[in-house]
Parts: C-alpha cells; sequence; structure tokens
C-alpha cells in the first residue's frame, strides 16, 4: 500500500486549515477575520490567498475537516460491536462524551457552523446540512440493518426515528453549551437509551 506524500503547497494548506478550523468553529465566519487567520498561522495575507481562493472556501475546507473528523469518532466507536443495537447504544455513548470533545474544537460545528451559515453563507450552510442528512442516514441505515438481523421492531420507520433521535440529541448538544451543563446531554442520552430498549428492540 503506497503512501502519498503531500507536496509543499499541499502541507502548507492542511496547516492552515488545521490551525483555523478551532478559530471559525468558536468564533463563526463573520467575526473571524483575516488578521485572526494570519495571526493564528503566522503566514501572510498572499500565503493564505495563495492556498485558498478567499475565506470562504477556507472556512468550508475548515468545517469539512471538522466534520469529518467528528464522523470518523462515531463511526471508531461504533465498531466496538457488530450488532446494529448496541450500534444505536454506542451513539448514544459517545455523545455521553460530546461535551469534552468540543470543548476542545470550539464547540459543536454542525450546530455552530448551522446557526452561523444560514444567512452569511449558503455554500457552508449546505456542506452542514449535508452532514446532518449523513448522520441520520447512518442512523436510519443501522435501524434498517436491525431489522433485517431480527434486532428491531420491523414496524418502526427507520428515517422518522432517526430523525427523531438525532433532534433530541442536538437539542441537549445546545442546551448543554449554552448552560455549561453537561447533565442535558447525559439525562437526554439516557432517555434515547431507555426508546431504543422500549420502542425498538424485539
Amino acid at each position: 500500500m503506497s503512501i502519498k506524500v503531500l507536496t509543499k503547497a499541499e502541507q502548507t494548506a492542511e496547516f492552515i486549515i488545521q490551525t483555523v478550523a478551532p478559530i471559525f468553529n468558536m468564533n463563526g465566519y463573520a467575526a473571524t477575520s483575516l488578521s485572526d487567520i494570519t495571526k493564528a498561522t503566522g503566514l501572510t495575507k498572499g500565503a493564505i490567498y495563495g492556498n485558498f481562493k478567499n475565506k470562504e472556501e477556507l472556512a468550508i475546507a475548515a468545517f469539512t475537516m471538522t466534520e469529518k473528523n467528528m464522523l470518523r469518532r462515531i463511526t471508531d466507536h461504533q465498531s466496538l460491536s457488530d450488532s446494529p443495537i448496541e450500534k444505536l447504544f454506542l451513539v448514544t455513548d459517545f455523545y455521553r462524551n460530546y461535551y469534552n470533545y468540543t470543548q476542545e474544537i470550539g464547540g459543536c460545528p454542525v450546530l455552530n457552523m448551522g446557526v452561523d451559515a444560514k444567512h452569511q453563507i449558503p455554500a457552508l450552510f449546505q456542506h452542514v446540512q449535508f452532514t446532518i442528512g449523513k448522520i441520520q442516514s447512518n442512523v436510519a441505515k443501522l435501524i434498517d440493518s436491525g431489522k433485517k438481523l431480527g434486532e428491531i421492531n420491523t414496524q418502526i420507520n427507520s428515517m422518522l426515528y432517526a430523525k427523531r433521535l438525532y433532534s433530541m440529541i442536538t437539542g441537549a448538544i445546545f442546551m448543554t453549551h449554552t448552560m455549561d451543563d453537561n447533565s442535558y446531554l447525559m439525562e437526554t442520552m439516557d432517555q434515547i437509551d431507555k426508546m431504543i430498549h422500549n420502542e425498538l428492540k424485539r
């Protein structure tokens, strides 16, 4: 298996994205200035715009990296079990520790960028919508897999249930960050676990 060696330009672009992603996530698009970006990276304006067409392109690249890392963490955590129903419980287990994880990256990227980008950057907002759709679709696929294996009630509407679960999770994330109180996430995950056990599990 060959390992791709990044060019100097690719390494610089990756460094810029990794450095400014938490800044965009914490401050938002409008509140992140070019001077914030140059100060954080130690690079000149010319070096920044030599790698990215504009601030919007950089913001999209930063969000994409952040959400990919987040989705990878969820996937890795789900790999602890092969059972679809157990993977659903592992989703709630992941979000029990989500507050600590997002403290490191400036907050929840989906929540922060979703609110920030809706009226400012349509292209970035579309990326947020795509990410939400991807998360919901993955949960729906788990439910479908559970139905086929006889673990989950076949009468359940998979996508409708996935949307309901993710709406509850997102609401708990918002309250936890707003109130600086992880109990919102912990209690909501307990409630979702009860729903999975009582309403989904066969």
